[in-house]
């Protein structure tokens, strides 16, 4: 019997392979298109049979690798590469470099070094000589290079996009290399170079004429390279935030036109006031969206120096000093704000607010975050206005009663996202918003009022919700968490921190979440071992797991966590080792973790090789050897220290507690 069984799945599986031998491979590829580049779904095709595993072989366009000793055998395997993000690699050399550029040659199109370190500019050379197609290179945060690295960057005559952010070491001179020989730049990033000037700016605006996003953010420029960046034929987004040499006389140049801008950031521009910005509404006929946060005071003068921008349909005033009048003002504008963002500005009122919204009713974002002063009349206005709204944010706004909340769901219904941190809002509150079937992204953060009877509603009517938050909301138990996990099969992330009557049952209805990427559960005395295992079994897609102060987690939960989990990238030495195998486990918190002993915790670190931070009780640094943190320093690991306490030693001699932050299984 057994053998006739064999006999009949042989032929069963010939049969298969056979009728999948009429499908095209351009009808393969199509279907892999559809597992949306998932790690999980795409290492489970790929392991059906040789045949699939050649295909997704030769599919796959985008790499993330995790571990830099593994790029030879993950390149040959992956040859038809186009895209290649190395931010997750803790340390990357000239040799990595290297071996990247003579396996992808010319297929490589963009690459991410964002986070890498250990590499030159002689790694660099290579890199763009052999790859001659790269059209994308981010060197963010790459503060070791100097000018030498910007002029090989200068060899990549294709490229269209840089990344140069916090590249401080970088002059007016490697820039104006890269200048020179990138004359195809459509995209260049220079956040935070601090050795960048007018020079360097003014040639990019000279050689680059492609240019259509330039972010020059807390450069020490000034008028002088303004006037040429405004020549830009294609320009569409300037970012100048921080940038304390542009005054009231530098945007007099905008008056010569710049036609094609369509975004503007000028946040934290603390010298230029309404006298500057009313040159914008003579020189940008395109302005869509402008950006004016912690600026110059929200007046009359400004709100009526910007009233011609005619295209103008996002601003964002976060942080600024405002007016009633200069509300006023703005509401009275000709044109139809979609957009409006007035977080932790300080002067709003009902009076102003409500002159505002009433008057721009097709706005489909606001921003309201700590604003204190409005109260329910806001709300009311905001709502009976304003029924388009996709995405309304009002943490903090602690003098709006529970009774408005009702008004929200009432009027409207097509929110999409919906940010109540900190507020009165109460169960009547939730069932209202309840209307709001779209909802995707919910944050009801330190609101007190609310009961398990007002979730159950949104988990009843909200299916699409992906993002919840009830941080400290210590009404909800765990009634309220099996009716989410019910009713929105695709949560992905929850915060439950300090929501102190959640146990194991909720985490056994959430585990049935299994798009569940982030999980917080910090200070849930009630969570146990069995509870993370069953997160672990159930959500293999978890990349973020927060357990500090969950007293009760032992090696029964680490060891199912270090099992299933292999996507998390951020007890004793037997649970601490077995998370050690999670390859991509990438920063580790250990502070106060009983049974744990020093050559468990070194055995661990050295096992877990994509560590890039650790932070460990400061108890232990006399503990290991010094030649440990050196070898782990030198593979780009770096390591923070932490005195601190807990309350619970204090009150009750408990030591060496786990707290595990981002648990990355990469």
């Amino acid at each position: 019997m057994k053998k006739q069984k064999s006999t009949n799945e042989s032929v069963f599986n010939n049969n298969n392979n056979h009728h999948f031998d009429y499908l095209s491979e351009e009808i393969v590829f199509a279907i892999l298109d559809g597992l949306d580049e998932n790690p999980i779904d795409n290492k489970s095709f790929s392991l059906v049979c040789k045949s699939f595993y050649a295909i997704e072989s030769r599919h796959r366009k985008i790499l993330r690798p995790l571990r830099s000793e593994h790029l030879t055998k993950v390149l040959n395997r992956y040859p038809n590469v186009t895209r290649l993000n190395l931010s997750l690699c803790p340390r990357i050399t000239d040799t990595s470099l290297s071996i990247i550029s003579t396996a992808c040659n010319e297929t490589l199109r963009s690459i991410d070094l964002s986070r890498s370190k250990f590499f030159s500019h002689l790694g660099l050379s290579n890199l763009v000589t052999n790859c001659s197609n790269l059209i994308e290179i981010d060197l963010s945060n790459a503060t070791e290079l100097r000018d030498s690295a910007a002029a090989a960057i200068a060899e990549a005559k294709n490229l269209e996009k840089l990344w140069l952010g916090r590249c401080k070491s970088i002059t007016d001179i490697g820039i104006g290399c890269i200048a020179v020989g990138c004359r195809k730049l459509r995209l260049i990033n220079l956040k935070w170079c601090l050795g960048v000037g007018d020079l360097g700016v003014g040639l990019i605006a000279v050689k680059c004429k492609e240019i259509r996003s330039l972010d020059l953010s807390y450069l020490p420029i000034t008028k002088k390279c303004l006037s040429s960046i405004l020549k830009l034929q294609y320009l569409e987004d300037l970012v100048l935030e921080g940038c304390f040499g542009i005054d009231d006389g530098s945007l007099a140049v905008l008056k010569q036109g710049c036609k094609s801008l369509e975004t503007l950031d000028m946040s934290s521009c603390q010298n230029v006031s309404h006298v500057g910005l009313s040159s914008l509404t003579s020189g940008t006929g395109c302005l869509r969206q402008l950006i004016l946060a912690y600026g110059s005071p929200v007046t009359l003068a400004l709100a009526d120096s910007l009233q011609k921008l005619s295209t103008l349909q996002s601003i964002k005033l976060d942080g600024c000093l405002v007016t009633c009048s200069g509300l006023k003002a703005i509401g009275n504008w000709c044109v139809s704000l979609r957009e409006l963002s007035l977080s932790k500005c300080t002067g709003v009122t009902d009076k102003g607010l409500s002159s505002l919204v009433t008057k721009h009713k097709d706005l489909r974002k606001l921003d309201i975050t700590c604003c204190r002063k409005i109260t329910h009349v806001s709300i009311a206005h905001i709502t009976n206005s304003c029924t388009l709204l996709t995405s309304l944010k009002m943490e903090s706004c602690t003098l709006v009663p529970k009774e408005a909340f009702v008004l929200i769901g009432q009027r409207c219904h097509f929110l999409e996202e919906l940010d109540l941190t900190d507020n009165e809002i109460d169960d009547e509150g939730l069932k209202s918003i309840s209307r709001c079937f779209k909802l995707s992204s919910l944050k009801l953060g330190i609101c007190l009022n609310i009961t398990d009877d007002g979730l159950i509603h949104i988990g009843m009517c909200c299916s699409k919700l992906i993002e919840l938050d009830l941080y400290r909301s210590e009404g909800i138990k765990d009634t309220g968490i099996q009716a989410i996990a019910r009713g929105c099969p695709g949560l992905e992330m929850i915060n439950l921190a300090y929501c102190k009557d959640i146990s194991d049952s909720s985490l056994l209805s959430l585990s049935k979440c299994w798009k569940l990427n982030a999980l917080e559960s910090r200070g849930c005395p009630l969570i146990t071992s069995f509870g993370l295992a069953a997160i672990a079994t159930g959500c293999k897609q978890l990349t973020k797991l927060d357990i500090k102060k969950c007293y009760t987690v032992n090696d029964a939960g680490m060891i199912p966590l270090s099992h299933f989990s292999q996507n998390l990238n951020t007890i004793t030495d037997v649970g601490l080792l077995s998370l050690a195998s999670i390859s991509c486990l990438q920063s580790m918190t250990i502070l106060h973790l009983k049974g744990l002993t020093p050559k468990g915790l070194a055995a661990a670190l050295l096992a877990c090789g994509g560590l890039t931070k650790v932070k460990l009780q400061a108890s232990f640094k006399s503990l290991l050897p010094p030649p440990l943190f050196e070898h782990l320093e030198a593979r780009g690991c770096s390591f923070q220290w932490r005195d601190k306490l807990f309350q619970a030693e204090l009150d009750d001699s408990r030591c060496w507690k786990l707290q595990l932050e981002d648990i990355r299984l990469l």
